[in-house]
């Protein structure tokens, strides 16, 4: 199962910044072909749509490497036991708005293939396509935070991604 999962994150990561790329490709092409009286229909949107599905794909890989921002203030000045708890109570916290996001981003999807909505650009492309990456992003940070809980809750040290470089443990 912690194989599966952490391919999960891995592939998620992946699939966040193929995202990245596909938005430096659009980006550029519309910026390069502009000046040239080239005009890509489309570009803008599909842009946008390739930035918010990076985002959301990299939510479950940045947590599992432990990059997500954290407030570790008060944390650092409280016993060993408050601390589990407190831990214990932020990653429910995070797993309920968590499960929030994921339940409305999976409404969304439906809805807007139910309605066949479609983007008001000139590409007209039917929105639950672009959403469906909001929708996977969302799923996949709820299974991390699920894991992670589970973990704390069985008194386990909940497992981080391997990073390619340690620079981060040495930063730490």
């Amino acid at each position: 199962m912690r194989a599966f999962l952490d391919s999960l994150y891995r592939l998620s990561g992946g699939l966040a910044a193929v995202g990245m790329v596909a938005t430096l490709v659009l980006v550029t092409s519309g910026v390069v072909t502009r000046p040239l009286g080239i005009y890509l229909p489309g570009t803008d949107d599909y842009a946008g749509y390739a930035m918010a599905a990076c985002g959301f794909l990299a939510l479950a890989y940045t947590f599992k490497h432990g990059e997500h921002i954290r407030v570790g203030l008060v944390l650092e000045r409280v016993g060993p036991r408050l601390r589990a708890a407190l831990e214990w109570f932020s990653l429910a916290a995070g797993t309920a708005v968590a499960a929030t996001l994921a339940f409305y981003s999976i409404r969304l999807v439906l809805q807007s293939h139910e309605f066949e909505d479609i983007s008001q650009g000139v590409d007209a492309t039917p929105l639950w396509i672009p959403q469906l990456t909001m929708a996977f992003g969302s799923v996949v940070l709820l299974v991390a935070l699920i894991d992670d809980l589970v973990m704390t809750t069985l008194g386990c040290e909940p497992t981080r991604l391997a990073h390619a470089s340690g620079e981060a443990a040495r930063m730490e």
